[in-house]
């Protein structure tokens, strides 16, 4: 019994839209699906995953712009995430989607909000939760202790962090929930983040050019 997960970037953002199973009960989850729906509900039926439902990291555009019609595609499962404090983005989705001169995606709000210490199970695996605020506020990720693998959303990148000059965003608080919140589940874990390769904790502890700097 062990977790799946295979990474599909989306979109003109090349954004990594993660589907995620056990690979025992074949129940799954889809971490962040920012778009091209009919794709990934192509590779869903291809991997024959029973997809119980979708989990937001955050609110921006490029990481929820598929999450309605996916949902619809898939039966009308749940949308669950991120944490309560990215309501406000999930609000101004059309004006996220003129900023980018994209077709509108309407407004939503996902069923439930997710906080620290609360748990996503599909079939016999368990994600923890995370508050990760910086990047956005409401930021969250996702961590499997047996697989010491985690999807980071766009806190962490491989070389890089997440931006901070969004409203709501702070680099104060992005360095603290890396520090706080990544750095203690260790050095071995392998994380997927939100855009681009992946990558270990400890090897961007340790080699992140960024990090480094603002020490």
């Amino acid at each position: 019994m062990s977790i799946k997960y295979q990474v599909v970037p989306v979109t003109s953002f090349f954004q990594n839209c993660s589907i995620v199973w056990c690979d025992e009960t074949m129940e799954g989850i889809v971490i962040d699906p920012g778009g091209d729906e009919e794709k990934l509900a192509n590779l869903i039926n291809k991997l024959k995953i029973k997809v119980i439902c979708l989990v937001l990291t955050h609110g921006h555009l490029d990481h929820v712009g598929g999450t309605q019609a996916l949902s619809r595609i898939l039966g009308g499962i749940n949308i669950i995430g991120p944490h309560k404090k990215d309501k406000f983005w999930f609000k101004a989705l059309d004006k996220q989607s003129k900023m980018f001169s994209l077709p509108i995606i309407e407004s939503f709000e996902p069923k439930e909000w997710l906080k620290d210490q609360d748990q996503i199970k599909f079939g016999k695996q368990i994600l923890d939760v995370f508050h990760t605020p910086g990047h956005t506020p409401g930021h969250i990720v996702l961590f499997n202790q047996k697989s010491q693998l985690a999807f980071v959303g766009d806190v962490l990148f491989n070389g890089s962090i997440g931006r901070t000059d969004f409203p709501g965003s702070s680099l104060n608080e992005l360095i603290n929930s890396i520090k706080t919140k990544l750095w203690p589940l260790g050095d071995t874990v392998h994380f997927i983040s939100g855009h681009g390769p992946e990558s270990t904790f400890g090897y961007e502890r340790t080699s992140n050019p960024v990090l480094l700097n603002l020490k």
